[in-house]
């Protein structure tokens, strides 16, 4: 490289060397000049022969690499923003294969916004890679999303931001201190919440492709969900956020009546819960001949609102706090 870098791909690891070899060979053959581009990878405590591949790869831009012992997404985060010498960073997850314009499109945008904007592009649907079904319903809904954007229904905000494949500059994340390492999940979702509030415009760009090759175990999806529940009520004391109840009550009501009757069941009355999960999880997942796509997918976001709302009712304080302030929408 002929000198310091202008963007610097930052690529936190675990365990997933196969993928990574992927990844890094995709940053290969992007359109932006390979000269301007550095690699940094952290792997968090790998056990499979990342730090070894790492060391005696070859590639055709600056690649950096370190290791620490396992730590969190938001730590080896925060270590490859600063490790990064560009003046761009650009947050991409070790199974989203970039497609060639991926780095262009970035910093083609964010030579048009300026330097205080987050810009966040979509993670699609790989065509050559069987997903399970609940990992299919979790790249349906964020094609939703990104589909929304793109028509401009709604511009994008901090709650889309996804650190698979999203950059801001450096000097950002520095001024905010990075990532929160006490949170291993949501991580993202903190951090956005503070660079809105720092004042950060956040941009969608459709060309900024990245491909999503997800892998994750049904309880390890599930985890998520409960995760997500409760740092929901978590990040609403933290940042004081008056409205979040009105927020959560207006986000509960256009759901599928028979999910919400479903989360009602299961939050209110544990016990008859386990029955309505049972049966969601045999309409969605369970063997016999194939079912109507419509009802693997009502069945899965059944399950998924189920364990979201168990984990906010208990970050709440109960089911009792959570009915009145989530499905009545009272004070």
């Amino acid at each position: 490289m002929t000198g310091r870098p202008t963007v610097s791909v930052v690529v936190p690891t675990y365990n997933r060397v196969d993928r990574l070899r992927r990844v890094l060979d995709a940053l290969g053959h992007q359109t932006h000049p390979l000269d301007d581009i550095e690699v940094v990878v952290v792997s968090d405590g790998s056990t499979d022969g990342t730090d070894a591949f790492l060391a005696d790869v070859h590639t055709p831009y600056a690649l950096r690499w370190f290791s620490h012992p396992n730590a969190g997404p938001g730590a080896t985060r925060n270590r490859g923003f600063r490790e990064a010498r560009g003046s761009l960073v650009l947050f991409v997850d070790d199974d989203i294969i970039a497609s060639p314009q991926l780095v262009a499109r970035h910093v083609a945008e964010h030579d048009r916004l300026g330097p205080r904007h987050v810009v966040i592009g979509p993670m699609l649907t790989p065509d050559d890679f069987p997903l399970s079904a609940w990992v299919a319903w979790e790249q349906a809904m964020l094609t939703k999303q990104y589909d929304a954007m793109a028509r401009g229904d709604y511009g994008a905000t901090d709650r889309q931001f996804y650190t698979g494949n999203a950059s801001v500059a450096r000097a950002e994340l520095e001024a905010l201190g990075g990532f929160d390492p006490t949170f291993r999940r949501a991580e993202d979702v903190e951090l956005a919440r503070r660079m809105a509030d720092a004042g950060l415009g956040f941009a969608f760009d459709p060309e900024a492709i990245g491909f999503h090759y997800a892998e994750r175990s049904f309880a390890s999806w599930l985890q998520i969900a409960r995760d997500y529940g409760a740092n929901e009520v978590t990040f609403a004391a933290r940042f004081g956020e008056t409205q979040w109840f009105e927020r959560i009550h207006h986000e509960w009501a256009p759901r599928h009546v028979l999910v919400r009757a479903a989360v009602r069941v299961a939050v209110l009355h544990p016990v008859l819960g386990r029955g309505v999960e049972v049966a969601l999880r045999a309409a969605a997942l369970g063997p016999g001949p194939t079912r109507p796509p419509r009802i693997t997918a009502l069945g899965l976001s059944g399950l998924y609102n189920i364990a979201y709302f168990r984990g906010m009712s208990a970050a709440m304080g109960g089911a009792a706090v959570w009915r009145r302030r989530v499905v009545r929408g009272g004070p």
